[in-house]
């Protein structure tokens, strides 16, 4: 039984009740929905001590909240259940994992430590993020047995994805802590989830998640978050209020409704996901699959064929960017989630031209087996071509 770290409760339990402890002293079953902007006060004495408070340690105001963009009590039920289930003391919500990634890089920056150190492969907008100096950062890539070598000085912080996006390249977390030494270690956990891993057991200080694909697990709603101790929370929560990168309080909401599903999502589509590998492994239609040790939801891999007729070929998978929702997506890096990344780098982070990246989803393994089989074949081709040809579109190339 896999148990977290800061309870004695399973994980299955802490996903159904974290967050949602206190609804039957409230009189409550299902957790409130909270949307309002502002909130009412006749003390102004009191709303302004309150707001010195957060203006100088960052710290959740205590009482009755103040207004939407400094904090919210659904997206608050979220982070405190996140935290609870990736074994953090605290977790900061936001509109969007980038949100989140920029908030983290700020806060490092305003201390005048704006040099990171990461490794690719990275998700495509972070590695651009990072390698663009949108924010005034400075990065050095290296691989892993590099870290210790590249810190400086001013280095803020270390970042990693593992499993990585797409190529689910997977990282020694604890070497890879031990590395960074005092500097902070960010690990992007979105593919993962803490169902599979929880970094902060192996030294990660910060831990990053695009909430949009798993936690949420439905497609249907966006966010980011960080799972960090509470100093670097309240750095992170004066970063939200001033540039304001909040966390819709609906999304809060649905959020922590997808979390109570979490862990029999992650291990039914784990359980589908690795069979489907299994079978492209043996399939002379793939040369490489990339599938990670600790399991997931996520497959990678390369055909001997042109990869964009498989994309064009499937009808029960959905191609289409981004990942971790109930039904089973796929799509080519090369042309859309890293197509941002200079191709020298994509190549250096193992990211093929031949390389799909599928998200498996919770539908019976035959059936995505039978549609991944006839697009793998190309039986789909001559109506696809036919159909693109009459619709004057291009037919693609190989870059």
């Amino acid at each position: 039984m896999e148990t977290n770290t800061a309870t004695s409760r399973s994980l299955a339990t802490e996903a159904v009740h974290a967050g949602r402890d206190d609804l039957a002293a409230l009189g409550l079953h299902a957790a409130p929905l909270d949307l309002s902007t502002t909130y009412p006060s006749h003390d102004s004495r009191a709303e302004a001590a309150r707001i010195d408070e957060f203006a100088a340690t960052g710290a959740r105001p205590e009482g009755p909240p103040v207004y939407s963009r400094l904090d919210n009590p659904t997206v608050a039920r979220f982070e405190d259940a996140l935290a609870r289930l990736e074994g953090t003391e605290t977790a900061v919500a936001f509109a969007s994992g980038m949100a989140a990634l920029t908030a983290t890089l700020l806060v490092r920056a305003s201390a005048g430590l704006r040099h990171v150190v990461a490794v690719r492969p990275l998700y495509g907008c972070s590695d651009h993020l990072l390698s663009s100096g949108l924010l005034g950062t400075e990065v050095t890539w290296v691989d892993p047995g590099g870290i210790s070598e590249a810190v400086r000085p001013d280095t803020g912080l270390v970042v990693v994805e593992s499993p990585a996006n797409p190529t689910l390249a997977e990282q020694d977390l604890a070497a890879v802590a031990e590395a960074c030494g005092s500097v902070p270690l960010l690990v992007d956990n979105t593919f993962a989830t803490p169902v599979l891993q929880r970094p902060r057991e192996s030294g990660a200080s910060l831990v990053l998640h695009s909430a949009t694909k798993y936690l949420g697990g439905h497609g249907d709603v966006l966010g980011g978050v960080v799972a960090c101790d509470e100093e670097f929370a309240r750095q992170l929560r004066q970063i939200r209020f001033a540039t304001g990168g909040v966390l819709h309080p609906l999304a809060g909401y649905m959020l922590l409704r997808g979390l109570s599903t979490l862990p029999v999502r992650v291990r039914a589509q784990s359980a589908t996901a690795a069979e489907l590998a299994r079978r492209l492994d043996a399939d002379p239609r793939v040369t490489r699959v990339h599938y990670p040790r600790i399991g997931g939801a996520m497959v990678a891999f390369e055909v001997a064929g042109d990869p964009h007729a498989v994309i064009s070929g499937v009808r029960l998978i959905t191609p289409a960017v981004s990942l971790g929702s109930v039904d089973s997506l796929i799509q080519h890096p090369g042309s859309i989630s890293h197509r941002i990344v200079p191709e020298g780098d994509r190549r250096s982070g193992g990211i093929d031209d031949r390389l799909l990246r599928m998200s498996v989803g919770l539908e019976d393994v035959e059936d995505l087996w039978a549609d991944l089989d006839a697009a793998l074949a190309g039986e789909r081709a001559a109506d696809t071509a036919d159909r693109d040809a009459a619709a004057g579109v291009p037919e693609p190339s190989l870059t």
